[in-house]
């Protein structure tokens, strides 16, 4: 009796695992070390401030902090328009 030879079969591969992908460990928030002037009103220099805030936040938190403060600065330029203007200016009269 003569053998056939087998044929082999079609077994898959077990399947590769997936290639790790790199390991990102972002660096930490850092100050930039931007040195704040005052301005002298202290509506303004508290929002300028709190843009200090930022520097203790990762990235993804800056546009929150960056939109509360140009609102707060919009708010100081409209109470600006808004005050009446003081008595002196009109005391003038010679």
């Amino acid at each position: 009796m003569s053998e056939t030879p087998t044929e082999p079969t079609d077994v898959p591969e077990p399947a590769a695992e997936p290639a790790a992908e790199p390991s990102y460990d972002p660096a930490a928030p850092a100050p930039l070390g931007i040195e704040r002037t005052p301005t002298g009103n202290a509506d303004v220099d508290a929002q300028l401030e709190r843009l200090g805030d930022v520097d203790h936040l990762a990235a993804d938190g800056h546009a929150e902090v960056y939109e509360d403060v140009h609102q707060g600065l919009r708010n100081a330029l409209t109470a600006l328009d808004a005050r009446p203007p003081s008595p002196s200016a009109y005391d003038n009269r010679s």
